[in-house]
Parts: structure tokens; sequence; C-alpha cells
């Protein structure tokens, strides 16, 4: 297992991953802290292996030197990057945290999720639409969602090698390194690389 995790301004975050050799996984976290807006993705080279590995990796690394620009420009950044690889799904988001807002735009199945506690029917407050393609392959049309977001919120994002519908079985009120190991060790299909990322928001930059 791989895990990760930091603090700044107003997220505290923390990622559990597993590769399927043992060695290269192609499923690979990025946090970049800003003023007022961070950075979080997930993304998902597809297949697996040292060539998913780099293509993951290689993504991370465009978004990193575009950091401050739009979602969506972001996204074409990665994409004309990336041909020639094989690909990544991902989901991008960008959480203001002074404003308590969150966008994001999810390309493949890269699952990502905004859960609250006390919500009458459950945690879920929000969910990225996800649209099927590949970045570096097939772009859909893309639409940025958006969401709001309270103190204590806590946003997860989860590769396809981890089981949908976790989410009605976490105990918000755990920390984040706990809540992200709870799934990956509760929810791993232990079939393909694995990756979890939990974060919650605090609510404004401290």
């Amino acid at each position: 297992m791989m895990a990760a995790g930091g603090a700044a301004g107003g997220l505290e975050w923390a990622a559990t991953g597993r590769a399927l050799d043992g060695e290269a996984s192609g499923d690979l976290h990025l946090v970049l802290p800003g003023s007022p807006e961070s950075l979080v993705c997930v993304m998902d080279g597809l297949g697996h292996g040292p060539e998913a590995q780099a293509a993951s990796e290689e993504c991370a690394a465009i978004l990193k030197s575009r950091f401050g620009a739009p979602l969506l420009d972001l996204v074409h950044a990665a994409h004309e990057g990336l041909r020639g690889t094989r690909g990544v799904a991902l989901t991008l988001a960008l959480v203001d945290e002074q404003r308590g807002r969150l966008e994001w735009v999810a390309i493949g199945n890269v699952e990502g999720l905004v859960l609250r506690q006390g919500l009458p029917r459950g945690p879920m407050h929000g969910a990225v639409v996800q649209r099927g393609g590949v970045v570096g392959y097939r772009l859909p049309p893309l639409k940025v969602s958006e969401a709001t977001l309270a103190a204590g919120d806590v946003l997860v994002f989860a590769t396809d090698g981890i089981k949908s519908g976790f989410s009605t079985a976490l105990e918000l009120t755990l920390g984040v390194r706990e809540l992200a190991d709870d799934i990956a060790s509760r929810f791993d299909k232990r079939s393909d690389d694995s990756l979890v990322l939990v974060a919650r928001y605090l609510g404004g930059a401290r």
C-alpha cells in the first residue's frame, strides 16, 4: 500500500493506493494548495504497470506546470500533452477555500463525491458528473459542475479499483487518514490498481 497526506489552508487530505503488480501503479493523486483555490486531482492511467504509471505522472507534471489556469484549460493541456501515451481517466477539482465552492470535471470513471453529516437521506451532498472518454485520446463534451461546501464536508475521489457504494458505510467523524484507509481496506476490488483520496474542507483558510 502507498499512503500520503497533508494539510494547508482550509483543506486536509490523505490518500491510500495499491499497485496491482506491487510496484508500478497507474493510479496517482495530486494536491496543489493555493490561495484562494487549491487543485485536487486523481488520475487513473489506462491499464496498469509502468506505461499506465508514466501516463499519470506526465499528466501530473502538466497540471503542475499550468496550476492557476481554469479547469477546462487544464484538461485540454493535459489532453494535448498525453497524446502518444496510454492516456488517463481523471477527476479534477478546484476548491475555493474562502467562498466554500467546489468546481470539478470528470473524464472516465474516477468517482468524486461530497459527503456531509446529518443529511436526512444519507451523507451524499454532491457527485461529479462522469463523462466517458480518455484524456490523451478522446475527450467528450465537457462542462464544469459546481457544489457548495460547508465546514466539515468530506470529499472522496476513488479510481475504479475501488468498489462503488462505499459512501453509505462510512463514519465521517473519523480523520481523513482513517477514512482513506477504511475505504481502501473494505472496498478494494483487488483486480486493478486502486487509489482513494479523502479531503476534509475545514471552512476557509487558516
